[in-house]
């Protein structure tokens, strides 16, 4: 067999063993994935408990990686201390040391087997928890046909003078294997599949022991280093648990390597097969790892919490400031807690129109596009507010409290409906706008200008009258709304006429369009007068309008 058919066909059965693992992965994922995170978080009491769980969910995962994200994601959410969750990591490390050991025994004979059963379960009809476990049989069955492929390559590899040159020249230096048993379980996200490979090579004497426990090295620190890259964001505090298990592998991995010579020569003598002593040193590294560690896990993880402290968290503008718990209990002081957070509601939505402003002045489409995102801040406020004022102690509540709590509701509701509209109807179109030319036309973009800076004043009358109610306040308001009316005839019919004389009808379009969504906007705030006036009777019936009209 020539060189390169020769490494075509190792590449070819190291993909099948890749793949295979994968597929066991994902369709033990998709049979019990709820019930193996659910079986993780449940077993986080103690930290023997969390190491056996570790221990079990990688061994039916045959990946420490996926378990290692599971717990990561658990830890950062705060469902489970630092201390077991490294304990997980331990058990999780020691578990694919089980899932190799089984692949060590070279069932390939049971390949066919898996593979049928698994086909004939993935075609049933009835699909769902079946199909799954199809999945993770035929990729069991893959795996047991490609380590019994690399055997056989291996087996011709004294016929290939090439092949022992390349592998004899990755043989010679125990750091380089570590690099690349580290460097092979990092692309292939599977340390089981590595140390599968090493024992396939060393069972054939493609490499010396040394070279072979090198690469297994490697292998465990390569398989730390996904999770450690995979953890979303750039909290520092999420980083600890997969930054404390890279540390525990490295530390073992320098100690192992240290004394790499004298324990591959007892190791052989205690197993003449290289092979096993290969998949028994993977077991033997992560045993006395976890042995060591598992009783320093306290300070350890005290360590990692000094290493990575907890980010200041900035405040989230939609966390209510005023709303305090104990103001329930008191009509009076719940309602004026509401009030003040209901002008913080307020104040966000001035933020949002200045932000568009400036992202429209600058052209600018991606602050344009940042400052939509502000709408869910505001409905988050707002159903802070709600939540709070359907939690007052009702029995204390006056027909005067509950106009007053009607008064704020309404002001809560429009405010809210008001910043939607200027996402949706005003920046949305702004921006899709922005996306297609360079620049707004200078003619509508002063004039939208314009009338985000009135109706920032609008909001701002709409404020005092929600602290003062007076009528004067409410009725500047109402007219306001013949104001932005006239304007939106005006920009209807500049847009007829654009279209009648075939001028500029894209630009007259986005005019129309954004002053008919400001427009929209300002009754939304005009609206919060009309409880005012209906209490005093001074709203007419004319003038009962809807806040769209």
């Amino acid at each position: 067999m020539t060189f390169p058919l020769t490494l075509l066909n190792l590449a070819g059965a190291v993909a099948l063993l890749l793949w295979g693992s994968h597929m066991v992965q994902t369709g033990v994922q998709r049979a019990f994935g709820p019930r193996l995170r659910d079986l993780l978080g449940g077993a986080l009491r103690s930290r023997s408990r969390a190491f056996l769980a570790g221990l079990g969910v990688t061994t039916l995962l045959q990946s420490s990686t996926a378990t290692g994200l599971m717990t990561s994601g658990l830890c950062a959410a705060g469902a489970v201390e630092l201390e077991r969750a490294l304990a997980v990591m331990l058990g999780a490390n020691v578990g694919a040391t089980v899932v190799a050991q089984a692949f060590s025994f070279h069932s390939a004979a049971l390949s066919p087997t898996l593979i049928l059963i698994g086909v004939i379960l993935f075609r049933r009809p009835d699909g769902g928890k079946n199909r799954d476990l199809g999945r993770a049989l035929i990729g069991l069955g893959l795996m047991f046909l490609a380590l019994g492929q690399l055997l056989d390559i291996m087996t011709h590899y004294e016929d290939s003078p090439n092949l022992r040159i390349l592998f004899g020249a990755v043989a010679t230096e125990p750091v380089v294997d570590v690099l690349l048993g580290a460097a092979l379980t990092w692309a292939a996200h599977s340390s089981v599949a590595v140390v599968l490979f090493t024992l396939s090579l060393a069972a054939r004497s493609v490499v010396p022991p040394d070279a072979a426990l090198a690469l297994v090295i490697g292998a465990n620190i390569g398989s730390a280093l996904n999770p450690l890259l995979e953890t979303p964001g750039d909290d520092p505090a999420a980083r600890r648990l997969p930054l404390g298990n890279l540390f525990t592998r490295l530390i073992g991995g320098g100690v192992a390597l240290a004394m790499l010579w004298p324990l591959g020569r007892w190791m052989v003598t205690l197993q003449p097969d290289v092979g096993r002593v290969a998949i028994d040193f993977h077991t033997l590294f992560n045993l006395a790892v976890a042995a060591v560690f598992f009783p320093l896990l306290s300070p350890y993880a005290a360590l990692l919490r000094r290493l990575l402290p907890n980010r200041p968290d900035p405040a989230d503008p939609a966390r209510p400031v005023y709303l305090d718990a104990a103001a329930r209990e008191a009509p009076a002081l719940g309602l004026s807690a509401a009030a003040r957070e209901s002008l913080r509601l307020a104040d966000l939505l001035t933020e949002m129109i200045a932000q568009g402003q400036a992202g429209l002045r600058a052209s600018d489409r991606r602050a344009v596009v940042e400052t939509r995102r502000s709408a869910s801040t505001l409905a988050r406020l707002a159903a802070a507010i709600r939540g709070f004022l359907a939690e007052l102690d009702s029995e204390d509540v006056t027909p005067a409290d509950d106009q007053r709590i009607g008064a704020i509701l309404t002001f809560v509701a429009q405010v809210e409906q008001a910043g939607g509209v200027l996402a949706r109807n005003v920046l949305a179109p702004a921006a899709k706008y922005l996306k297609k030319t360079v620049a707004l036309p200078e003619p509508p973009r002063d004039e939208i200008l314009a009338m985000l800076d009135r109706t920032s004043a609008n909001l701002r009358t709409a404020c005092a009258l929600l602290m003062t109610e007076d009528a004067r306040a409410a009725h500047l308001l109402l007219d306001e709304k013949t104001l932005f009316r006239e304007r939106e005839e005006q920009a209807a019919q500049a847009h007829f006429e654009a279209l009648a004389c075939r001028g500029e009808a894209q630009a007259s379009a986005l005019r129309l369009d954004l002053v008919r969504g400001l427009k929209l906007v300002n009754s939304h705030i005009v609206a919060a007068a009309y409880p005012i006036l209906d209490r005093r009777g001074e709203l007419l019936p004319t003038r009962r309008v809807s806040p769209t009209a």
